[in-house]
């Protein structure tokens, strides 16, 4: 529940974590009271591609950047057609924007679109706290009619969790749409949204790729119905032990043989179709700065992440799989978290993190020719 008020920096706000602790600072964004599970965010950039994210959806976004918002806000680096941040917890919101392509304050965005939010919160030991004790789920409250603690602590509890969420219908578009490529067409993409980001189809038009969206909800028979040369499975919100629809999509898709990519959520999935587990990860990965290791080339790229889950999946030896042999390619050199899957004896890879990035870094982007590169040989064998 939220309300718009004026010189909301003047109200009082008050966050509370499902343990009991308690951080007072002012609204910022909209008044009211919102729950969701309070993460973190490492990048000191790209707030208005984090806010868009569909990832974030129904999570309270802490960011650890001590300034937020000196750029403003435009319109033309949302990643989806609003923010999905359920709420947003900053330490020193900038008081004037200052950038030639800012339309409005941050302030004022949070507001129009309902986001509660707090400022002059001690961010860095929020963090410290988040990492000792993990992800856990939060309320903010505003307006200068507080509830007692003991309210505010026992309404934060009774808020759902995050494990067994289902939550990709819920972001997902509802109809497909295409995005058209740039320059001469090469290649036709079947992409399922689970929370697709924007500059994602935009990557693959970059490189000669018609993008046909399809809903969360989307069969194997609307796969195949564009006819396409690969499938995409993008990033998305909530547990994916709850994505049994879009494992079923996957494993028809393995069968067939077609070229097959999938980020973030689109990499649990993979791990999911191909027998491995997953589970939560105690305070997740978010930031634009996670260092990670191409194992099939031995390189390491700084890189964009937003998952709170992670596939269980053996680092040290080739797997057996209902789709053939299968091996680890991308790893977090944080604490070994998998990032990436990639079957040896079909066309069919997968990242855990962002290769499209519209806020950077860009090191990543090469994954997007290594799918084109399947798609190419995919054709080739056809022809022949």
């Amino acid at each position: 529940m939220t309300t718009s008020t004026r010189g909301a920096a003047r109200v009082p706000a008050v966050l509370v974590l499902e343990d009991g602790r308690i951080f007072r600072g002012r609204a910022y964004g909209a008044v009211g009271v919102t729950f969701g599970e309070a993460v973190f965010s490492t990048g000191m950039t790209g707030y208005q591609e984090t806010l868009t994210d569909p990832s974030y959806h129904r999570q309270v976004v802490v960011m650890t950047a001590p300034h937020v918002g000196n750029t403003g806000v435009n319109d033309e680096d949302p990643e989806s057609r609003r923010i999905w941040v359920s709420g947003y917890v900053v330490r020193d919101p900038a008081r004037v924007p200052s950038n030639w392509r800012s339309r409005r304050s941050l302030d004022e965005e949070l507001t129009a679109q309902g986001v509660v939010g707090i400022s002059g919160v001690d961010t860095r030991a929020l963090t410290r706290h988040l990492r000792e004790r993990g992800a856990m789920r939060v309320g903010i409250f505003s307006g200068h009619a507080l509830p007692d603690e003991g309210t505010m602590l026992a309404e934060v509890r009774q808020a759902p969790e995050m494990t067994g969420a289902d939550l990709a219908a819920e972001v997902a578009t509802t109809e497909p749409y295409i995005v058209p490529a740039i320059g001469a067409k090469k290649f036709t993409v079947a992409a399922i949204d689970l929370g697709i980001k924007g500059m994602t189809p935009h990557r693959m038009a970059e490189r000669g790729i018609e993008v046909h969206v399809l809903p969360a909800t989307a069969t194997a028979e609307d796969v195949y119905a564009v006819r396409p040369d690969g499938v995409f499975f993008s990033n998305g919100p909530g547990d994916p032990a709850t994505a049994d629809h879009a494992v079923s999509v996957m494993r028809a898709v393995l069968e067939r043989g077609t070229p097959l990519f999938g980020i973030c959520f689109g990499n649990q999935i993979l791990g999911r179709a191909l027998g491995f587990g997953t589970y939560k990860l105690k305070y997740g990965h978010r930031g634009i700065n996670q260092p990670v290791q191409d194992r099939t080339t031995g390189k390491v790229e700084v890189t964009a992440h937003n998952h709170g889950f992670a596939v269980d999946a053996p680092l040290d030896r080739i797997s057996e799989t209902p789709f053939g042999r299968a091996e680890v390619s991308h790893v977090c050199l944080n604490d070994d978290v998998v990032e990436g899957l990639r079957l040896l004896d079909r066309p069919a890879f997968s990242v855990q993190y962002h290769p499209e990035a519209a806020a950077g870094p860009h090191d990543a982007a090469y994954l997007f020719d290594r799918f084109t590169s399947l798609m190419s040989t995919a054709l080739e064998g056809q022809r022949a």
